[in-house]
C-alpha cells in the first residue's frame, strides 16, 4: 500500500496538472494482496494456482478491458487497471470470481479511480 501511494504522490508532484476543460478519465483499479493460502517462502509465480490467476486477467485483457497489470516486485501482491470508463460492478465482480482470490491465495480491493492529471 505504501508503493501506491508513493507512485501516486510521484504522479501528484511530477505530472502536468489536467486542464480545467478536460473530463477526468475514470478508470477501475484492483489490488491484490497475499491471503491466507500465500505461501510466504515462495515468490508470487512459484505460488500454487498462480496459473488461473494470470489465465483470469489474461482474458479481461484480451477482452479489451483491462490498461494493464502485474506483480509488484516486492511480492506483496499486485495490481490491475482498467481502461477507461470499465464498469465497477462487473469488474468487483470479475475480481472477485478470480480463482486465486475464491481459494485464498490473494485477497482483492477493487476501487473506483481517477486521474487527475497525467504526461502528455
Amino acid at each position: 500500500m505504501k508503493a501506491i501511494l508513493a507512485f501516486l504522490a510521484l504522479l501528484l508532484f511530477a505530472a502536468p496538472a489536467m486542464g480545467e476543460d478536460a473530463a477526468p478519465e475514470i478508470h477501475v483499479v484492483i489490488l491484490h494482496h497475499p491471503g491466507p493460502a500465500w505461501d510466504k517462502t515462495r515468490g508470487f509465480r512459484e505460488q500454487a494456482g498462480v496459473e488461473g490467476h494470470i489465465a483470469h486477467y489474461r482474458a479481461l485483457l484480451e477482452k479489451g478491458d483491462l490498461a494493464m497489470g502485474g506483480p509488484f516486485l516486492d511480492d506483496t501482491g499486485g495490481m490491475m487497471v482498467s481502461k477507461a470508463g470499465a464498469d465497477l460492478a462487473t469488474l468487483t465482480a470479475y475480481a472477485n470470481d478470480d480463482p486465486a482470490v475464491k481459494s485464498g491465495l490473494l485477497i482483492v480491493e477493487v476501487h473506483p479511480w481517477m486521474v487527475a492529471m497525467h504526461a502528455d
